[in-house]
């Protein structure tokens, strides 16, 4: 199930570009900036959580998730590009993460490890200074 993103959530604006383009850059605003305020998404916690985490620096201190696209030479190809990369950011965080079950080793494995230490002790201890007392 894809996470349908608001259209009120998000807030475009066309920025003059590096890259592609030749002279046009200079001339036409193609790269995106695509800005999405996570509170209106209405994330569940957990969600949420691991969207600040994936987004990293992209995420302000307001909430709001800033992506710039600026490999395509025109602003629609930006445009989507910026909105693919949102959703696919949006849809990572829904991703749960497994729990971790932390194991012992068993009975077993631990005399298994003592016995190998015992008999590596014993040969180390054959290779002492030979006595002829």
């Amino acid at each position: 199930m894809p996470f349908e993103i608001p259209e009120e959530a998000l807030e475009e604006r066309f920025l003059a570009a590096s890259g592609p383009g030749g002279q046009n850059v200079n001339k036409v605003a193609t790269a995106c900036q695509l800005r999405c305020d996570v509170f209106k998404l209405g994330l569940q916690p957990y969600a949420w959580q691991r969207l600040k985490e994936l987004a990293g620096s992209r995420m302000t201190d307001a909430g709001e998730i800033v992506i710039t696209a600026r490999n395509y030479r025109t602003q629609e190809a930006n445009r989507e590009d910026a909105r693919a990369r949102l959703a696919d950011l949006i849809a990572r965080a829904h991703i749960r993460q497994a729990k971790r079950i932390k194991t012992k080793p068993s009975r077993a494995a631990k005399a298994k490890r003592v016995d190998t230490k015992k008999q590596r002790g014993s040969v180390k201890q054959g290779r002492g200074k030979v006595s002829f007392d």
